[in-house]
């Protein structure tokens, strides 16, 4: 199989039929790359909790590029072109959203869950995006954003119809992962995706979620966070593993189907 890209955290292979190959690393990165350690056996974890997130969307219908698991540290996916954006859902206030946000509460919940777009650049540590007319804005991802910290200009990576798709897309993942760790009496306070352009056009959540993706409270608890925070906070891998393997068991536990409206 041909490597068509290797990031921080997994490999990608092209199988030639329309599907890739997605193989996880053992890495661990944080603040843009500027910490990375090794933890052993964490591909397989991620492996395994991005997994059974997937399967748990594609049984509720949800649009996503996963097709299986194919071995501890392999996922079979759909080729996507990646639209390089992260794009975060917000159930509760906490992290940067506090800083661009500073009349904002931590531990506010939100409705509507607000959906902010970044820009996947390390470089500038992943500047929020604002949708103009005809351009799009970059902005600090940790000031208030406003027409005078415009730090770019870019061309749009969306329609406008496009947008509105991903921030419904978005939500729709959010909801059901919101109320599968709610089952489990965990609150689930963020998430990040992204999306991808399939073959044949479509708009799709794509690349991976596991234990980096969002922010996990066990009963709402910050002080018992159970995701990347950790390793962000301490650097203490044996920690980060260990909490890394209790999401994956626990993500083994998601139901099946959640009930309309659960």
């Amino acid at each position: 199989m041909q490597k068509i890209a290797e990031g921080k955290t997994k490999i990608i292979y092209n199988r030639g039929d329309g599907t890739v190959e997605v193989v996880a690393k053992d890495d661990i990165t944080a603040g843009d790359g500027s910490q990375r350690d090794v933890i052993k056996g964490k591909a397989e974890l991620a492996t395994r909790t991005t997994a059974n997130v997937f399967e748990l969307l594609n049984r509720h219908e949800i649009a996503t590029h996963f097709i299986e698991r194919v071995d501890p540290h392999t996922l079979l996916c759909k080729r996507c072109k990646m639209i390089p954006l992260e794009v975060v859902i917000r159930g509760t206030a906490a992290g940067s959203y506090l800083k661009r946000n500073p009349e904002a509460v931590e531990g506010q919940d939100f409705d509507p869950r607000p959906v902010e777009f970044f820009l996947k650049d390390d470089a500038r540590h992943d500047p929020i995006v604002t949708f103009g007319s005809k351009r799009w804005q970059l902005h600090p991802p940790k000031e208030p954003v406003s027409d005078s910290n415009v730090i770019d200009e870019m061309e749009p990576l969306l329609t406008p119809a496009e947008i509105k798709e991903v921030t419904c897309l978005a939500r729709q993942v959010f909801d059901v992962l919101f109320a599968a760790w709610a089952k489990l009496n965990i609150k689930l306070i963020d998430l990040k995706i992204e999306v991808g352009r399939t073959d044949k056009g479509d708009l799709v959540v794509a690349d991976v979620i596991d234990n980096d993706s969002w922010r996990i409270w066990p009963g709402g608890d910050k002080t018992k966070q159970l995701d990347k925070q950790v390793y962000r906070d301490t650097r203490d891998l044996e920690s980060t593993r260990s909490k890394y393997a209790v999401v994956a068991d626990l993500t083994d536990r998601f139901p099946r189907v959640l009930p309309r409206g659960s």
